[in-house]
C-alpha cells in the first residue's frame, strides 16, 4: 500500500473486510480525543496531540492492529486479555470474529492522552 494522503484514503485502501470496523474505531477515536489533529505517519493514521502520536492504527490482510502508548496498553491489560485480545508492548490486535470493544478503545486513548500530559 502506497503512504495514503489521509485516514479516508487508508480506510479505503484497505481490505474490504475490515473497512467497517476501521470506520467505526476511527469515529471512536476523534470521539475519545476531540482535540487531536488526524495524521498519517509511518503509513499509518493516527490522532497527534501537540508534537505526541497519542494513537494510530492499522490494516494488515488478517487483522488489524490499535497502537498507542505502553502505558496505556500496560494499564489496561486485564480488560484486553478479558475482550480476548492479543497485545504487545506497543499494539493490540483486533479482527473481525473478535473486535475490540468501543469503551475499551476510549479508555485506552483517554490513557494515552493522560500519558502525554495533554
Amino acid at each position: 500500500m502506497t503512504t495514503p494522503a489521509d485516514h479516508d484514503a487508508y480506510i479505503a485502501a484497505a481490505p474490504e473486510s475490515f473497512q467497517p470496523a476501521l470506520t467505526r474505531l476511527r469515529a471512536t477515536l476523534a470521539g475519545a480525543l476531540p482535540e487531536a489533529e488526524e495524521i498519517v505517519a509511518y503509513g499509518m493514521p493516527g490522532f497527534r496531540i501537540g508534537g505526541s502520536v497519542v494513537a494510530s492504527y492499522a490494516a494488515f490482510s488478517k487483522q488489524c492492529g490499535l497502537y498507542l502508548l505502553p502505558a496505556a496498553l500496560s494499564e489496561h491489560a486485564d480488560e484486553i486479555a478479558a475482550a480476548g485480545l492479543k497485545a504487545t508492548k506497543t499494539g493490540i490486535t483486533f479482527s473481525e470474529r473478535t473486535p475490540i470493544p468501543d469503551d475499551l478503545v476510549e479508555r485506552l486513548a483517554w490513557t494515552a492522552r493522560r500519558g502525554i500530559g495533554a
